[in-house]
């Protein structure tokens, strides 16, 4: 009974965090060993989860801002708005 009670804690405290903003998950789960999450919890499923959206075909995307990469300005979403389009593109080509 301890051990369920002590996984469903786990899960609760893993999913918390993963609702929490990109640099503050970070900050989180650095403390975290990463085979406890994506091995013995479901951490796929509880990331699908709590990162699931509400944008629809057509809708706009939120706005957002990020720092170039040569880290010397930042560059945000709606000031392209309305002059090119913007792809983005998130992963590796390596």
């Amino acid at each position: 009974m301890v051990l369920v009670a002590g996984y469903v804690v786990l899960a609760g405290a893993v999913t918390a965090a993963m609702l929490q903003p990109p640099e503050r998950f970070g900050q989180i789960m650095r403390y975290v060993p990463a085979p406890l999450v994506w091995g013995v919890l479901p951490g796929p499923r509880l990331w699908l989860w709590a990162r699931r959206g509400v944008l629809a075909e057509g809708d706009l995307a939120p706005d957002f801002t990020l720092s170039t990469y040569d880290h010397k300005g930042n560059a945000t979403l709606s000031s392209h708005r309305g002059q090119r389009p913007v792809v983005l593109v998130f992963g590796s080509y390596t």
